[in-house]
């Protein structure tokens, strides 16, 4: 699978930790820690990116940073 960016913040709102793909649009999940966030988002990933090869959509690439 390709690395994408991954944003986790606590969400006081929500009580938990939220997980997103920016690159990847409404690809999010969530977790009650950091680590079951992240283990959430990699599940969410997979399966965004099925759905986006079963409907013929364009994968984004992932951002790349210079270094």
């Amino acid at each position: 699978m390709p690395k994408y960016s991954i944003s986790i913040k606590y969400s006081e709102e929500d009580n938990c930790y939220v997980a997103a793909v920016p690159e990847l649009l409404g690809c999010m999940a969530h977790g009650d820690t950091y680590n079951e966030a992240m283990e959430e988002i990699q599940v969410a990933m997979k399966l965004w990116l099925e759905v986006a090869v079963e409907h013929g959509d364009v994968i984004p690439e992932p951002m790349t940073y210079a270094s």
